[in-house]
């Protein structure tokens, strides 16, 4: 693997199944009694979020703390960045301090990239602008072929709003690595203009894709784009490219739905569609911190085979 993880394009095929194969094993610490591994002891992980985000920051200081990496969480509001701090200056700080892994979400997209031209240690892309978020492709991958294994032609449904999906374009980027065929379904206006160059096909008919999908992942709409001209109304969006219970009832029978949350029930998903059998939002939180366990130890820890040994101790 690379030393820092800002894309998905950045993993080979190999690199993801390793890192797919890591979280297995990492998640087999959830039932034991210690729920720790020494591996990462010594070393320091600094979650820099400039933008909000409770699921992932938690997700990503769990991982790490299940490592024994010490963790210092950097949130932008209340630091020097709101009195002007420029990112590079931030970067420098955490140079001095001797960071050792940097997990950053910001609003620009390309600031992950930039920071790994400052620093030492290995950066981490938590999310950065409309660009990518590389951790939660990997989490969903990982949920996938628990639930269904292999994804080598698998069938992925990734529906709503593609445009502003960070989420989308980094599942695209690695299901296609995986093998798996990817199919983006929205209205024209919430995808990106250049959509034809992304390795996945193209809809805007949900119910014509679904009975042949085995993964639907239904993207959050932002409220932002609610009023913002992108579709007519609310109502509109959720009648044609809403996940509900009769849709639900057209997919195959091993079908799963995935949504990386947090949700907007009643608009892109059903309430009997979020909590039913076939969903998987509840099992994504739990494996977003295998799976990020999974990167914080190969970028910081090393690849040896060690692991498995101290998972079955």
């Amino acid at each position: 693997m690379k030393r820092h993880l800002i894309s998905a394009a950045d993993l080979t095929r190999d690199d993801a199944l390793l890192i797919l194969d890591t979280a297995e094993e990492m998640a087999q610490l959830s039932d034991r009694s210690i729920k720790k591994l020494p591996t990462l002891r010594g070393r320091t992980v600094v979650n820099l979020f400039f933008e909000d985000s409770t699921r992932t920051r938690i997700s990503f200081e769990a991982a790490a703390k299940r490592l024994s990496a010490d963790v210092i969480n950097f949130s932008a509001k209340g630091s020097s960045v709101s009195k002007g701090e420029s990112l590079k200056d931030t970067a420098l700080t955490l140079e001095a301090m001797g960071a050792d892994g940097v997990v950053i979400r910001h609003g620009a997209s390309g600031a992950p990239h930039r920071l790994a031209n400052w620093v030492r240690g290995s950066v981490v892309n938590a999310g950065d602008g409309t660009h990518e978020h590389p951790t939660q492709a990997l989490l969903d991958a990982f949920t996938m072929r628990r639930r269904l294994g292999s994804l080598d032609g698998r069938r992925i449904t990734i529906v709503g709003d593609v445009l502003h999906s960070r989420v989308a374009r980094s599942n695209v980027l690695l299901l296609n690595t995986l093998g798996a065929e990817v199919t983006l379904v929205a209205p024209p206006t919430l995808l990106p203009v250049a959509v034809d160059s992304w390795p996945a096909g193209v809809s805007y008919d949900l119910d014509a894709v679904l009975p042949k999908s085995d993964v639907v992942m239904m993207l959050r709409v932002q409220h932002e784009r609610m009023n913002a001209s992108y579709f007519p109304t609310v109502r509109e969006y959720s009648r044609r490219y809403g996940l509900d219970a009769a849709r639900m009832a057209t997919l195959p029978e091993h079908a799963i739905v995935m949504h990386p949350g947090p949700m907007n029930r009643g608009v892109e998903i059903a309430a009997e569609v979020a909590d039913s059998v076939r969903s998987t939002i509840v099992e994504q939180v739990a494996n977003g911190v295998s799976a990020r366990m999974a990167v914080l130890y190969l970028l910081l820890g090393g690849s040896e085979p060690a692991i498995g040994k101290e998972v079955s101790e």
